[in-house]
């Protein structure tokens, strides 16, 4: 075989692994929607993931990890109303990059049961998840997730890096936001505020001391969109501004969830799981210099 039929037959290979995984990545994308369940069936069998069970507070969290157990452990916290099977892109690519990853279901979401839950339980479900299934080298939080990944770390959790995306800065402000979208009168609101803070034994006062972030020493990286409607991208400056080490990537056109199936973000932030900076991105798409008006 010549050097020019050896090319093409490796062209074609390329071309085809390509397609392969362009077709796989579509069909996720849409059956992780219509079908969550069968989504995380192949899924596991794809990436031959180990199911589990961890118990956190009254709760049994369906976990899931693959890769080597002697690995270093990265987790992947997802957020209010979602599944562990969001966090799925992140899975390939950290495992071919030599780690384990691990995630799981929130309490009360997905096959982790039913119940009422809060933000104090996504914080005892990482705490044990660190116990059983740490050390972790990194964590990446999504949302609600994340805010939770902040908590935890405030509370004593060691990590060598953390990516905080879309995170919310306030409880308080997420609450009167989530009242106003239900037509929660304020009266209730507050009602409700009041029998959450004994329930847990914390206010939203204490949870919202974003400043304790100073007191962190680890690289963190914000990943957030300028038009999230859920959550504005200025809870990222004002989260990223109080810790030292933080670097943030704006993104454009991605809103509160598409952001983690953006191959370009996805890819950004596990060069920063593996320390890789230097390229890091501003921006996703990064725009052109100076941007056109559109």
């Amino acid at each position: 075989m010549n050097a020019s039929s050896v090319a093409a037959t490796n062209s074609t290979i390329v071309r085809a692994r390509f397609s392969l995984w362009t077709v796989i990545r579509a069909y996720f994308a849409i059956v992780s929607r219509l079908l969550p369940d069968l989504a995380r069936r192949q899924a596991e069998r794809l990436f031959a993931a180990r199911r589990e069970t961890v118990v956190s507070d009254n709760h049994s969290l369906a976990v899931w990890q693959v890769g080597p157990l002697a690995a270093p452990a990265v987790l992947l916290v997802h957020g209010w109303g979602g599944r562990g099977i969001q966090m799925g892109e992140f899975v390939a690519p950290l495992v071919a990059s030599g780690r384990r990853v691990v995630w799981f279901d929130q309490p009360g979401h997905g096959e982790s049961g039913r119940g009422p839950v809060a933000l104090p339980n996504f914080v005892h479900a990482v705490h044990a998840l660190a116990a059983t299934h740490g050390p972790f080298e990194a964590a990446i939080g999504h949302s609600l997730g994340a805010a939770a990944l902040g908590l935890a770390l405030r509370g004593g959790l060691e990590l060598g890096r953390v990516v905080l995306v879309s995170a919310p800065a306030s409880l308080n402000e997420h609450a009167h936001k989530f009242a106003r979208m239900l037509g929660i009168t304020p009266s209730i609101r507050e009602a409700m505020r009041q029998r959450l803070e004994r329930r847990y034994d914390v206010s939203f006062a204490e949870i919202d001391r974003i400043d304790e972030l100073a007191r962190l020493d680890l690289p963190a990286l914000f990943v957030h969109d300028v038009a999230d409607t859920e959550v504005p991208f200025e809870d990222a400056l004002r989260l990223s501004a109080h810790m030292h080490h933080a670097r943030l990537i704006k993104t454009y056109g991605l809103g509160h969830r598409r952001i983690l199936r953006d191959r370009a973000v996805v890819g950004a932030i596990v060069n920063f799981i593996r320390g890789d900076v230097a390229e890091l991105p501003a921006e996703v798409p990064a725009l052109p210099r100076p941007a056109p008006i559109y």
